[in-house]
């Protein structure tokens, strides 16, 4: 296994300064010919804490928490879904994984590092971006429908954040800082990297949206990505969770995507998000210039609220 490393973030996708990017995991082996076929993944893994968000947070609230059982069961959940994401059962063994909400070292994930645990049980390599956590300032009121997450503490060491797990090699990562508003804990982030799909360089963005902002100021976090994206000659793939948690939201989100030639499979209001019998589309992957051959929603899976959502790649398409 390759020590984890950090290392200086490309200014070319920055809007600021910030954190470095971290490398770590099994090393890629570069074949001579690069894959004609990817499967890509995108999963708010949720610090595999589980998939109860609404009943978790009431049992927190009345003191019924485990917090001593949480590392086992954090470590239990990062086997899980790398058993989903490889073995064929619920998807297609995957070759690149978009994370969210990918925790190091919080109270909340029992002190795991889940992008590189599960890195390591998939045997793949990672690249993570951290969203910092401000240590002076106290995180505002959110919106009492959206306020079952537990939160990271103040003056915790660990940090949340999104990363990249691949099988073939990644070049160029990069962190996005996207705009936001209201909520210094709330800042939202993409990741970029790029690898080789048939003769093409195909760059990804892994996003998480905001699901605090209003429709108007997500789409601008979109257009963040997009003018980087459009930047990139080749092939692109954007994926994550977008938090579209309305219908409106989600026809506003496909319509600027579409609008700017991109993509996707998923009929607006596929499920990806779930809390008992609720349902919601949270979760995308849009293509640019590639052909879709397969898709799917890895449902049955309880290490998070969301469920994985993948698709087969390959060169072609609009």
């Amino acid at each position: 296994m390759q020590t984890p490393a950090t290392l200086p973030h490309q200014a070319t996708d920055d809007a600021r300064a910030t954190p470095a990017l971290e490398f770590g995991g099994a090393s890629p082996v570069g074949k001579a010919v690069a894959p004609a076929r990817l499967v890509v993944a995108t999963y708010n893994v949720r610090y595999a804490v589980g998939s109860f968000l609404i009943s978790g947070s009431i049992a927190r609230r009345f003191g019924l928490g485990r917090p001593r059982r949480r590392p086992a069961l954090v470590a239990r959940h990062i086997a899980r879904a790398a058993g989903a994401l490889s073995d064929g059962a619920l998807m297609p063994a995957a070759d690149i994984v978009a994370l969210q909400e990918a925790d190091r070292g919080t109270l909340r994930a029992g002190g795991r590092h889940v992008a590189r645990e599960l890195a390591e049980a998939l045997g793949m390599s990672y690249v993570r971006a951290a969203t910092p956590t401000p240590r002076n300032e106290e995180p505002k009121k959110k919106q009492w429908y959206l306020d079952f997450e537990e939160h990271i503490r103040r003056g915790e060491e660990g940090d949340t954040g999104v990363a990249m797990l691949s099988r073939v090699p990644l070049e160029g990562a990069a962190r996005v800082e996207l705009p936001w508003a209201d909520c210094a804990w709330r800042p939202r982030l993409a990741l970029a990297a790029t690898t080789r799909l048939g003769k093409n360089l195909l760059r990804l963005f892994n996003l998480h949206v905001d699901p605090h902002a209003n429709i108007a100021e997500q789409l601008a976090q979109h257009r963040a990505v997009l003018e980087l994206a459009d930047a990139h000659e080749g092939p692109v793939i954007l994926l994550g969770d977008f938090n579209t948690l309305s219908r409106r939201s989600c026809v506003a989100a496909r319509q600027l995507l579409e609008e700017r030639g991109y993509q996707t499979p998923l009929p607006t209001g596929t499920g990806t998000w779930r809390a008992g019998p609720l349902r919601l589309h949270a979760d995308w992957i849009f293509t640019r210039g590639l052909r879709v051959a397969r898709w799917g929603v890895a449902r049955g899976l309880g290490v998070s609220d969301h469920w994985p959502v993948w698709a087969e790649v390959e060169e072609g398409g609009g």
